[in-house]
């Protein structure tokens, strides 16, 4: 098992934790809104857990856009595709990711976005350069910091000789492929 996937049980007490979060201070629509993502666009919910972007993301991209659900983690996958097929969605795909190797294409994402999970890395070049790989040249990568320093963040990302700092926010970074 990859140091990064966490245990079953782990796993179903960070799903609990978040809809109880997600309950208590549903923020997720108003942040995903920060990512400029369009009606239309290809993006990767990289690490996506239990899918509390996967949907929103669903949502910006439409009809004619397509969402991936990626994970390292059978459960998420499941999560995910529970919550798709409950919602009805059809511009969603879930991914079943074998430690940095994603099964997507290259370039396929406009946007690739690695929401709380960064931190968990044990390789940062390595999946950096993964996620780099699946990214269109003109797309871009939404990354946070998780529970970790922005300058630890910041540092791996440059580092890795795969990505350009666009923009920060408190909230996340945003990053162009070199």
């Amino acid at each position: 098992m990859p140091k990064e996937r966490m245990s079953n049980t782990s796993f179903k007490f960070m799903n609990l934790t978040f809809k109880i979060m997600d309950f208590i201070h549903p923020y997720i629509k108003k942040r995903v809104k920060t990512f400029d993502i369009e009606k239309g666009m290809t993006v990767v919910d990289y690490g996506c857990g239990p899918g509390r972007y996967t949907t929103e993301l669903a949502k910006l991209v439409g009809d004619q856009g397509k969402v991936y659900g990626a994970d390292i983690h059978e459960m998420a996958i499941d999560a995910v595709q529970k919550k798709i097929n409950s919602m009805g969605l059809k511009n969603v795909e879930t991914v079943l990711i074998n430690g940095y190797n994603c099964p997507l294409p290259d370039g396929i994402a406009d946007r690739v976005c690695a929401l709380d999970m960064f931190f968990m890395i044990q390789d940062p070049t390595t999946f950096l350069g993964e996620l780099k790989r699946i990214t269109k040249p003109d797309g871009l990568l939404i990354i946070d910091d998780g529970h970790q320093k922005r300058v630890l963040t910041r540092e791996k990302i440059m580092n890795s000789g795969h990505w350009k700092i666009l923009e920060e926010t408190k909230d996340h970074l945003k990053c162009k492929p070199i």
